[in-house]
């Protein structure tokens, strides 16, 4: 016998939503102000259907770094949504996002991951491309579309393409505001990191890529600022000395929801001569190269004290700087930094997408004991790594379930709200966003859900106007 999956009618963009969706993002509007969320969200297909087309259909996604594509002909293949762009370096080195689809038949014209090539050409017709995305020719041009446009034939590309510190990110949405504008606050803090020294960085190898039957919301979530969990989930860490700062110690620190959708979170120490790791664990002589010009007195400061930094870019993108060893009997800790993407597979699946980076100015010997550090904690084998993967599975289980539907069933995110905790609200941090002290707060990710619930309601063409703590 056979069994024939049904997959759930498209919501295109601009239309109502279908009824059991706008049930679910009308109970989030509702209750989130109370700090409730509804499981339902984590699993239902038609939700991650919606999603597809209003969140990852119109956001700002991040695709690569620039070091990936460091060579003209250069170029990796990733996706928005479920759908694979070549991100290229052209021959005169400018870069591009083009849907992997010819323009005769819509079959993909790139085979390989990644690699350097000056074109790409179908494996149907023969249609050829420039790295560029323009139509160089198909065979027998002349006697099969002689008087045709080469022109108008191209790959299509993205509708807006910018990157951020080599950070490449892409929309379809042509609407959508410039990629300054829609990071907002959170430029300030990218800066921090990615501005304390003047060469930049680079990735440190390939991504790693795994699969995991979670939903893409929950490591979104975990990395808007869930500093909770350390203590219960990855207790272990400290047992084996991966991470140098005891938990009481590391739970001091800031909760800031930076921009409608975008939050993070610094460990941070109160004093900058406080012992301990700075500039997140670099060793002192990488940090006594970094040319902190680029940066306010105040970010350096902020740069200075802290020992971990965790956040995500709506929706998709998060990253993560600290300390770390995979084996603190022969290796102290460690600074690393690693970047990833939550991306979708489905309403139960993600494909988690990690890289690891270093500053440039960093020697061969540092930028591997970084690497290495951070393959033994941040990976598919890593102890961080399977720490949390494991808990997110059933949060997407309970999402998808009956029982959940049929009683109504809500999370709690109300840590910090008044009266819950010891979480409160900090009036003269120096940069931009809604600032909680300490980091047992969950403000951050009801940040990203207002701004989830604003974008699967908002038209096409519209952008929602959405609040931060201080404006509700």
């Amino acid at each position: 016998m056979t069994h024939t999956i049904e997959t759930p009618p498209a919501v295109p963009a601009g239309e109502p939503l279908p009824p059991q969706v706008d049930k679910l993002i009308g109970d989030l509007e509702t209750h989130l102000p109370q700090g409730e969320v509804p499981a339902g969200i984590f699993g239902h297909p038609q939700v991650y259907q919606t999603e597809l087309r209003k969140v990852f259909g119109r956001c700002w996604v991040y695709l690569a770094h620039d070091s990936e594509i460091a060579a003209n002909g250069d170029y990796v293949v990733r996706k928005i949504g479920e759908d694979n762009f070549i991100v290229s370096r052209d021959e005169a080195g400018e870069v591009h996002v083009l849907f992997d689809a010819c323009r005769h038949r819509g079959v993909q014209v790139c085979r390989a991951d990644s690699g350097n090539t000056s074109h790409f050409r179908c494996p149907y017709h023969g249609w050829t491309y420039g790295s560029d995305g323009k139509l160089v020719g198909a065979p027998l041009w002349r006697n099969a579309f002689g008087g045709m446009s080469k022109e108008d034939n191209g790959l299509t590309a993205a509708a807006q393409v910018r990157a951020y510190h080599g950070l490449i990110f892409a929309t379809l949405d042509p609407t959508a505001p410039p990629l300054e504008e829609y990071l907002g606050g959170m430029a300030w803090y990218l800066d921090l990191l990615f501005g304390l020294d003047g060469e930049g960085m680079e990735v440190l190898g390939a991504p790693q890529r795994f699969v995991v039957d979670a939903n893409w919301k929950s490591g979104a979530d975990n990395f808007s600022g869930d500093d909770y969990h350390l203590g219960t989930l990855h207790r272990s860490v400290w047992e084996i000395g991966a991470f140098p700062i005891p938990f009481r110690e590391n739970m001091m620190g800031y909760h800031i929801q930076a921009e409608p959708g975008h939050s993070l979170s610094f460990s941070m120490a109160d004093d900058p001569d406080e012992p301990g790791p700075k500039f997140f664990g670099f060793p002192d002589d990488v940090a006594a190269k970094f040319d902190t010009s680029r940066i306010s007195e105040h970010q350096l400061d902020i740069a200075r004290r802290s020992r971990v930094m965790v956040g995500n870019v709506f929706p998709n993108f998060s990253l993560l700087a600290l300390p770390l060893t995979e084996d603190g009997s022969k290796h102290p800790p460690t600074g690393i930094v690693t970047i990833r993407c939550w991306q979708p597979k489905g309403p139960g699946q993600i494909e988690i997408w990690n890289w690891f980076l270093g500053y440039k100015g960093m020697s061969d010997e540092q930028k591997d004991r970084a690497y290495r550090a951070g393959l033994g904690t941040f990976s598919v084998g890593g102890s961080f790594e399977m720490d949390d993967t494991e808990p997110w599975i059933t949060v997407g289980r309970t999402g998808r379930s009956v029982a959940a539907e049929l009683l109504d069933f809500r999370l709690n995110y109300q840590m910090g709200m008044p009266g819950v905790g010891i979480a409160t609200k900090v009036d003269d941090w120096p940069g931009p966003g809604v600032t909680y002290r300490t980091r047992y707060e969950e403000g951050v990710q009801r940040n990203m859900y207002r701004y989830y619930a604003a974008m699967m309601r908002a038209e096409r063409g519209e952008w929602p106007k959405v609040g931060l703590d201080e404006d509700l």
